[in-house]
């Protein structure tokens, strides 16, 4: 059966295969297909594991972006250091696009390091989404797990 399979479907199966045996049955809560109306699982409110700052996700056009809509007194300090004075309002999220099921990739700034990387979301659970900056695509990364408010 494979055989008779074209490429791009070959790879389809897998990306959706990929996405089901990552997670419990049943959580997922967004498309298959990376269309518009999947970004509203993510849409929200959500706080860093650290609780130290809590970003809104929402539509900028056709894109996702993330700002910063809340954040500790030592968050604000960090950022002020690092030569962002105004973390509220700060987008950190940037350009991402639904490139799979409950995926999506972009680019995060990350102010305390003053420096920004490619990123991908993945929409855990209706409550949780993991963050990853990483270094080189979607090699070499560091990830977060944040929880909607």
């Amino acid at each position: 059966m494979i055989a008779a399979m074209s490429t791009a479907a070959f790879r389809r199966a897998l990306l959706i295969a990929a996405a089901l045996a990552s997670s419990p049955a049943g959580a997922r809560t967004c498309s298959p297909k990376p269309l518009p109306p999947a970004n509203a699982a993510i849409h929200g409110v959500w706080r860093n594991p650290y609780n130290s700052v809590d970003v809104r996700i929402e539509d900028c056009g056709d894109q996702l972006c993330g700002v910063v809509v809340g954040a500790t007194a030592e968050a604000l300090t960090d950022a002020r250091d690092s030569g962002y004075p105004n973390l509220i309002g700060l987008q950190l999220l940037r350009d991402y696009r639904a490139d799979g099921p409950c995926h999506w990739s972009g680019t995060v700034l990350v102010p305390d390091l003053g420096h920004s990387f490619s990123s991908h979301l993945v929409l855990i659970d209706p409550g949780h989404v993991r963050i990853a900056g990483c270094l080189w695509h979607q090699f070499l990364c560091k990830n977060q797990i944040w929880r909607r408010l």
